[in-house]
């Protein structure tokens, strides 16, 4: 990650496969492994040069000495997939460490050393910098090695989208190791020595079957397996063990002593690969994480894999009893070699649509300022600062077109293709240069080492994308490949490649598929592991990517934005902002970070300790790419109140990122504001006085973004206000499309426009539904109905005293429907929005389960239970819905005949009522069923 900041600095910055036959034809695959002689390499009507500018600097260790990868022999010349969590193993940023930093795999964590590999799994936070700051930090249980190694340094010699193997050579000895996020295993394969394993105190053992050990070290217990035949013997601390002439042997921490069996069972089931894959459709995003294993000895090919809780929150694959500790909160362990979660997908608009409480006059005016300033991009120069003002020009184009000012629209993309060119040419005073060792495209002039770090390029080049993606909006043949779309294509094969086979750039540099998240530092060259403070730079090429692969007609392109923005909206969500409550350490006394750490998170920044810009840099840029920060209003609440009171008072410098943030909430409060304002501040330097009251003008009118309901078009969006809903959604197509809501809903929107379309109850279709419909709100007495026009009421819930009942009703509400019939939809899933307040109180949580009984016999052939939902302890209603993602399921679905629809709701945690509002549209259950 970047070095620290000034003040006057700011801060820095920065299924679904490229396909081969469109890069040639883009002049894509001109880069390779020795790029031609030619100092330009040209790219459509655009260039880059495979030579850096004179007196600027590509990778270097702290010291400024050049550094080059450091691979093993097994990785020569493969592109190197720096900005992981492994990263030291292969950019060796500091001259006297040859072997790397500490590695956060979760739950273990790792450092390679000169006899092998340190292996710890930290599961007691501390809370250090003066309480800014969490870690589990690594520590050392157990060292791995070979006996005698002593390796001179430690390599990256493979890697697969979330495992890598370091490897160790002193001559005499090889080792090599995989090690992967979610692994609980270290898989070891090694030749010249014996098994070694180096304890860090005296181990207990409690387990001793020949080849396989259980010991306890540190109080954390660990498995080790060596081939049949070997036998382990301890002596001390050292604890050792001939291969029985073969060369692998294994270890895994277990989450409890009586897991030995299940554990042993895929000891010799080593992985040997990793893979995501992914698919858009019908408005849901859905991902597959599968390894690829090899049995050692025996037959055996499964495996256990520990997911991420915002992995686990969106499966229904069946899990384990058995957990781990984390820095991102409790880890759940599937034994199987592969899960799949399913999200509803995030929204991506060009813009927010035109509302009518919009004052265009004012707005003119303010476009006027943008688009007429002396210099509008702000003396901006390297990387960063040129891609901040170009998003924030690239944002005031459709609000242009809005209310009819086509002229400024036409200058403001006049400055952007212009800026746009000059650094898509080689040869003048800024472009990009291609770095033949590295494998990677660096902008000159740099910043904040995005050149000797290779740190931000995805927060840098996000910008430029999401000002291509509106210049491709308007003038489509400006974007294509043989124009300037090619180069625009280079940037991403840079950040964000799809591919696995490109031979020229690395699969998704800074995007870590596992983790859910991407990472700033090019080299991981800290104690506390990779990090990344600005996640919402990392959506802005996520958003990027979702308008202009829709603006270009890439649907490969389009769909690999939609899952990383979804994705990484949902980690943002549990790992910046503690969205459920979660995660962060009870002790840690913040509700929000600026950073995640590998080991944990900070409530900082790199470059200020202002609470402004902690809770902002987390926010901007403000874009129709936002919207899901929207997704759970309560963290929105709870972030800017925290901000206010560090602060001691609202915001100042950074007022505007915060009111629009506030506005995803709470938009007549963040409108107030602006209105007391009257327009007298200074704007952030990525944003503008137009655009930030066309964002709150437009929010106040249309209501919050509503993310339970969701369109089968990634650039669709809902807002509420009230009980009514607007539906918007831009087609960038050549033809009119309807796009159809989650609730039911449909638009139409005309080729290439911006629609909008109202409606109470989830349905602005002028044909209603008919009146047994599948639509159900809740009526006090334990009815579901169809029917509307009843007044307002509650029920309440009864406390869960304490105890925990997460996933068993424990004195549920319970509603119900009788003979109701209707056919299965194919696709369709069960959907509900319920309104719940637990008023004051603090650490309640409320749950759902939905049955349903496809005859009426009084057998439910289908149940779901939902995860809770984490109220916050301030009075007013909260929305719950099956966004929270399923628990578990029994059963399927069928043709409902006669049957019954059940609704239980109950308290899972906490000790203390709670209410669940009746008689409303605003708390009902959707069944999948025409």
């Amino acid at each position: 990650m970047p070095s620290p900041r000034t003040r006057a600095a700011l801060l820095s910055r920065p299924s679904a496969v490229l396909l081969t036959a469109a890069l040639a034809a883009s002049g894509l695959t001109a880069v390779t492994a020795s790029p031609a002689a030619a100092a330009t390499i040209p790219v459509g009507a655009g260039s880059y040069s495979d030579t850096r500018p004179a007196g600027t600097s590509g990778p270097t260790t702290n010291t400024g000495a050049p550094v080059t990868p450091k691979l093993g022999p097994s990785a020569q010349g493969k592109p190197v997939p720096t900005n992981d969590w492994w990263s030291s193993l292969a950019f060796q940023r500091y001259g006297d460490n040859p072997w790397g930093t500490p590695m956060y795999g979760h739950p273990l964590t790792y450092q390679a050393t000169s006899a092998g590999l340190d292996i710890g799994y930290p599961t007691s936070p501390a809370i250090v910098g003066d309480g800014r700051q969490y870690e589990y930090a690594h520590k050392r249980d157990l060292t791995l090695g070979l006996t005698g190694l002593n390796s001179p340094d430690t390599r990256a010699d493979a890697w697969s989208d979330w495992t890598v193997t370091p490897y160790w050579s002193d001559g005499a000895r090889t080792l090599r190791t995989t090690i992967g996020h979610g692994s609980p295993y270290v898989y070891a394969k090694g030749s010249g020595g014996n098994a070694r394993i180096s304890t860090a105190s005296a181990p207990t053992v409690f387990a001793d079957q020949g080849n396989v050990l259980g010991i306890t070290v540190g109080g954390h217990h660990y498995a080790l397996f060596a081939p049949t035949g070997a036998d382990w013997n301890v002596s001390g601390t050292e604890i050792t063990a001939g291969l029985a002439g073969k060369d692998y042997f294994s270890l895994a921490v277990l989450p409890s002593t009586d897991a030995l069996a299940t554990y042993r069972k895929y000891a010799f089931s080593f992985v040997t690969d990793s893979k995501a894959t992914w698919s858009y459709g019908g408005g849901t995003v859905r991902a597959t994480y599968a390894v690829t294993t090899q049995p050692q000895e025996g037959t055996e090919r499964g495996t256990l894999q520990a997911l991420y809780r915002h992995q686990w929150l969106h499966t229904a694959d069946p899990l384990t009893p058995y957990t781990y500790v984390s820095p991102r909160g409790t880890m759940k362990v599937r034994e199987a070699t592969s899960f799949t979660t399913s999200q509803h997908a995030a929204s991506a608009l060009p813009a927010l649509p035109k509302a009518g409480g919009t004052d265009a006059a004012r707005l003119r005016g303010y476009l006027n300022e943008a688009a007429n300033a002396a210099d509008p991009f702000s003396g901006a120069v390297d990387t960063y600062w040129t891609g901040k003002a170009l998003g924030r020009l690239a944002q005031l184009v459709p609000v242009a077109e809005q209310i009819g000012e086509t002229a400024t629209r036409d200058k403001l993309l006049g400055l952007l293709k212009g800026r746009l060119q000059e650094w898509f040419t080689a040869g003048g005073a800024n472009g990009f240069a291609y770095d033949r060792d590295w494998k990677t495209l660096i902008g000159y002039p740099a910043s904040y080492g995005s050149d000797t770090e290779l740190n931000d390029h995805h927060f840098h080049y996000s910008y430029y994308v999401y000002a291509a993606a509106i210049v491709a909006q308007y003038d489509p043949g400006w974007a294509a490949d043989s124009a300037w779309g090619g180069m625009v294509k280079t940037l991403v094969r840079d950040a964000a490649n799809p591919s696995r086979t490109d031979t020229a750039f690395p699969f998704l540099r800074g995007f870590d598929v596992y983790a859910g998240h991407s990472w700033a530092s090019g080299h991981q060259g800290f104690a506390a592991g990779n990090n990344q403070e600005s996640s919402s730079e990392s959506t802005n090429l996520s958003a990027g990517l979702v308008l202009y692969g829709s603006a270009t007609g890439d649907t490969a392109l389009r769909d690999l934005g939609v899952y990383l923005l979804t994705t990484e909206s949902e980690a943002i969500a549990q790992y910046w902002f503690d969205a459920d409550q979660q995660v962060f350490p009870g002790s840690f006394g913040h509700d929000t970070v600026g950073m995640v750490w590998g080991s944990g998170g900070a409530y900082a920044t790199w470059w200020t300790a202002n609470p402004e810009e902690i809770h902002g840099i987390n926010v901007l840029p403000v874009t129709g790419g936002s919207l899901h920060l929207a997704g759970d209003k309560a963290a929105v609440r709870r972030n800017i109140a925290e901000m206010e009171r560090e602060n001691g008072g609202p915001a100042v410098e950074w007022r505007d990122i915060l009111w629009e943030f506030q506005s995803l909430a709470d938009p007549a409060a963040a409108k107030a504001k602006w209105d007391a304002s009257g327009g007298n501040y200074t704007p952030e330097a990525g944003e503008s006085r137009a655009h930030t009251y066309h964002w709150l003008a437009t929010l106040d009118s249309l209501g919050a973004p509503d993310t339970t309901v969701t369109g089968d078009l990634p650039t669709s969006a809902v807002f509420s206000k009230g009980t009514t809903r607007t539906y918007a959604a831009h087609n960038h197509g050549s033809s009119a499309r309807t796009v159809t809501f989650s609730d039911g809903a449909k638009l139409t929107v005309p080729a290439r426009s911006t629609a909008t379309g109202t409606g109470t109850g989830g349905d602005p279709d002028p044909d209603p539904d008919p009146p047994t419909g599948n639509t159900f709100q809740l009526r006090t007495g334990g009815t579901l109905t169809t029917a509307t026009g009843s007044t307002a009421g509650s029920d309440t819930l009864a406390s869960a005293g304490g105890a925990n009942h997460d996933g068993t009703p424990h004195q549920p509400l319970v509603y119900e429907a009788r003979g109701v019939n209707g056919t299965l939809r194919p696709g369709a899933t069960t959907a509900f929005r319920l309104q719940v307040d637990a008023g004051t109180a603090v650490g309640l949580g409320q749950q759902a389960r939905v049955s349903y009984d496809l005859t009426g016999d009084g057998s439910f052939e289908r149940s779901e239970t939902y995860h809770y939902f984490a109220t916050d302890p301030v009075a007013g209603w909260e929305e719950y819905s099956q966004a929270r993602g399923l628990k578990s399921t029994t059963g399927t679905l069928g043709d409902l005949r006669g049957g019954t629809v059940r609704l239980e709701v109950w308290s899972a945690i906490g000790n203390g009522t709670a209410r669940v509002q009746t008689g409303t549209d605003r708390s009902v259950l959707v069944i999948p069923y025409q």
